[in-house]
């Protein structure tokens, strides 16, 4: 899609949607973050299998969030030029990879319960702000 099918169908390009979408999952992820260290929970992960864990620190939060948008977006530029019903199959992959991304979270070295919890919860809030607006969008460019 050019700039003159952008402006004249109202479409934004799938790349600035998906830059607003990680602006927002970011900060809400980096807020929840905040949340819970306010609520005391330990703000330390080990890498799969570490004997120590290292520092949570503020900031990472969102920098996984941009980047797993980055690549969530990519995703679905190459679903729009090339799937069938791209909406559909992003909404799918999108969840699976969700899914898949607990694996980090829950195997990690070192780290208490309730910080894994807390990893958990924050993959599903960045997904459930970051994969609607994107099948939104995809859902647009079907029509």
């Amino acid at each position: 899609m050019d700039i003159t099918q952008t402006i004249t169908s109202g479409h934004r390009p799938i790349w600035l949607t998906g830059a607003a979408a990680a602006l927002a999952g970011s900060a809400a992820t980096e807020l929840f973050g905040l949340v819970a260290r306010a609520a005391g929970i330990p703000m330390e992960a080990g890498s799969i299998g570490a004997a120590t864990p290292d520092p949570v620190t503020v900031g990472m939060f969102a920098m996984g969030t941009v980047i797993c948008t980055f690549w969530g977006t990519i995703l679905a530029m190459l679903l729009a030029r090339f799937a069938k019903n791209p909406s559909r199959t992003f909404v799918r992959a999108a969840v699976a990879l969700t899914v898949l991304s607990f694996t980090t979270p829950v195997a990690a070295g070192a780290t208490a319960a309730s910080t894994k919890v807390m990893l958990c919860a924050a993959h599903v809030l960045a997904a459930a702000i970051i994969i609607p607006v994107l099948a939104r969008r995809l859902s647009a460019a079907d029509r």
